[in-house]
């Protein structure tokens, strides 16, 4: 069977840090915690245009992660799945989960490759396209759980401009519920595609239309990505997400070549 034409650039090959596997691209450690994810949530590996490789972080879940106020028992787990993923072959450490931002600093300081632990990596970033008199809007799951060291741990200066809003807490959105919600969520969690782009149509705009000086979106958690089009639609604003980032940091780790003409 004839393939095409090979990657000329690969003639050579020997062992790279000790990594055991090769042609790896992210590695993305995630909760220890069964629910579904449509394509571009990032536990979907469906709709990666990229090779991704999955990590669970044992004993680390939702409740541990997000809700517990002590996050010390997760730090070793995490630090264990960012080390297997390095091992593995990947290229950078990820997250699924924006909470994970807690662990940014533990996480860069324990494995050799770039690590991206949340999505809230950009804000600092987004703050300094759209301008100093706008404000990143940033849409989390439960803002009751997003604290100040979680935005200060990947770089967000707190008397930055920027606003939080909830979308379970604070606007209601129950579909997300059912996923991410220990107390509310069935036993086996399911969500509707449609109800919870509804949902988060509702949010954004709502958010947007409270604060008309947002100049771009922060899509916090993992769940929010597919229907980021959506939001982005119904605002006309820039978006950013799990998504943007992930994209990002493979750029940066497997660059592409370039193909044209003068």
């Amino acid at each position: 069977m004839i393939y095409g034409n090979r990657d000329v650039g690969i003639n050579y090959i020997r062992t790279r840090s000790n990594h055991t596997c090769y042609g790896m691209g992210i590695g993305i450690m995630v909760l220890d915690d069964a629910y579904p994810g449509f394509p571009g949530d990032v536990r979907n590996a469906s709709a990666f245009p990229y090779p991704v490789q999955y990590e669970i972080a044992e004993g680390v879940d939702n409740h541990t992660l997000v809700w517990e106020p002590d996050k010390t028992p997760c730090r070793e787990p995490i630090l264990r799945a960012a080390a297997r993923l390095e091992r593995m072959g990947c290229r950078a450490v990820a997250a699924e989960c924006g909470y994970f931002a807690y662990f940014q600093k533990d996480v860069a300081r324990h494995v050799a490759i770039p690590v991206f632990m949340s999505s809230l990596l950009q804000v600092p970033f987004i703050q300094q396209v759209i301008g100093p008199d706008k404000a990143v809007g940033i849409v989390c799951a439960q803002k009751r759980f997003l604290t100040d060291a979680h935005l200060e741990n990947v770089g967000i200066d707190l008397n930055s401009r920027y606003i939080v809003a909830g979308a379970q807490d604070e606007y209601r959105c129950r579909e997300f519920d059912n996923l991410w919600d220990h107390e509310k969520r069935p036993d086996v969690p399911a969500i509707y595609y449609d109800k919870a782009e509804s949902d988060m149509i509702r949010t954004c705009t709502g958010f947007c239309n409270a604060h008309p000086n947002i100049g771009a979106l922060m899509l916090e958690c993992t769940g929010m990505q597919p229907f980021a089009r959506a939001v982005q639609r119904a605002t006309d604003l820039p978006v950013f997400s799990w998504g943007t980032l992930l994209d990002y940091a493979y750029s940066i780790v497997v660059h592409r070549d370039y193909y044209g003409h003068v």
